[in-house]
């Protein structure tokens, strides 16, 4: 008896097992246990709910915006490793993605990116017409980012783009216009972006080397740290202008100032190799850029 029940309760066992097996791998797909690329989408359109709405966002918008971020983050890199499959498979940091190494189809991870990009519009229609018609862009550039790296030398200029472009959603559901301010928080998101992600790419520099995918890193070779330098400078003055045009007060540029600083010491460390484990690191230190920026045009605001 005990022996019959053990055989009825395997198959169970079994299906158990696999369903955990996909919601891992699945879960492994949209990166679920490594959310900064979400917080590094998130703060732009933070930065533009604060100041556009002088330091006290709508609570609601707060929480379209976050969901909205997790959401275009998850479909973005379920997309983006549907177009790289090939070139994960050949890049050792990347061959046990799931689409790489063959646990997801690709079929799987299509209909589970269009599944969340679903999702994403129904935020979007919480929001105002002129944020509604904005959307269509922003699906745009998630779908064209992945296949920058084979055609442009920077394809860190398209990531800022597709980032940027929800601070000017950001702002427009907030404002209901687009602003000079507006851009210039979107020109700051573009430069930041390539920033980190320039730091991001060296990990991977000599792997792209050999199979002729393209990157900032590559492209600045040895003056890595200058590219990374300028990128940053750029960021803060965008930020700043931003500010000077709303007006905002004292604290702001104090945290402007020490931030700048910080970069300026991070891009100055570049001057030399690291490992691909320290150039994760720096890479990482920017959600703390991005949080410090926020705190600072909040701080400004009030």
């Amino acid at each position: 008896m005990a022996e019959d029940s053990y055989q009825h309760s395997t198959p169970r066992s079994q299906d158990s097992n696999q369903r955990q097996f996909q919601i891992k791998s699945f879960t492994k797909l949209i990166r679920l246990q490594n959310q900064s690329g979400t917080l590094l989408l998130l703060f732009p359109s933070l930065w533009a709910l604060v100041l556009a709405s002088q330091g006290n966002p709508d609570p609601i918008l707060v929480c379209v915006f976050v969901t909205g971020a997790f959401l275009m983050r998850s479909a973005g890199v379920i997309l983006n490793d549907i177009a790289d499959q090939s070139i994960d498979q050949k890049v050792q940091r990347t061959q046990d993605r799931p689409l790489a190494s063959g646990v997801v189809s690709r079929k799987q991870a299509l209909i589970f990116a269009m599944s969340i990009l679903f999702l994403a519009f129904g935020l979007v229609c919480l929001l105002n017409p002129l944020t509604i018609t904005l959307s269509p862009i922003a699906l745009v550039l998630a779908a064209i980012y992945p296949f920058a790296k084979r055609y442009i030398h920077i394809p860190q200029l398209v990531l800022g783009i597709a980032f940027g472009w929800g601070a000017v959603m950001a702002w427009s559901a907030v404002q209901n216009q687009i602003e000079t301010t507006t851009w210039l928080l979107f020109s700051a998101t573009v430069c930041w972006a390539i920033a980190y992600d320039t730091i991001y790419a060296l990990q991977d520099r000599k792997d792209d080397v050999k199979i002729g995918v393209k990157s900032s890193a590559i492209l600045f070779g040895r003056y890595v740290w200058l590219g990374v330098a300028v990128a940053s400078g750029m960021t803060i003055m965008f930020i700043s202008l931003a500010g000077l045009l709303k007006g905002l007060s004292t604290i702001f540029y104090e945290g402007m100032f020490l931030i700048t600083i910080f970069l300026g010491y991070q891009a100055w460390k570049l001057r030399r190799e690291h490992s691909p484990a320290n150039y994760f690191n720096m890479f990482k230190q920017h959600i703390w850029v991005g949080l410090a920026l926020l705190i600072s045009i909040w701080a400004g605001s009030l």
